[in-house]
């Protein structure tokens, strides 16, 4: 978990991606992830979190289920959803952070 703390800390924005690996709708937000990490690189980070392997981090976020994106900043949680978003909107919602 210090790991995960060190990660988001940052004092530019990362994206935290909660998924697993058997979740489907995960499988679609990959390369929408991809895409948004390709557009935001240098401003931002895009991260991946499996949450079978991660339990602790999960629960501390409270994530109930998969994917679940949470935007953080200097460590403060600035914005959560679950389900699939679209590239567009998480690169919008990334640059009014940065």
């Amino acid at each position: 978990m210090s790991k995960f703390n060190e990660l988001i800390n940052s004092d530019v924005p990362v994206l935290v991606d909660f998924f697993a690996t058997w979740c489907g709708p995960c499988k679609m937000m990959s390369p929408i992830l991809d895409d948004v990490a390709k557009q935001v690189q240098g401003k931002a980070k895009v991260i991946k979190v499996d949450v079978d392997k991660n339990q602790q981090a999960a629960a501390a976020y409270q994530v109930r289920g998969v994917p679940t994106l949470i935007l953080f900043k200097n460590g403060k949680q600035i914005w959560k959803q679950s389900g699939v978003v679209q590239a567009n909107e998480l690169v919008s919602l990334i640059n009014q952070h940065i």
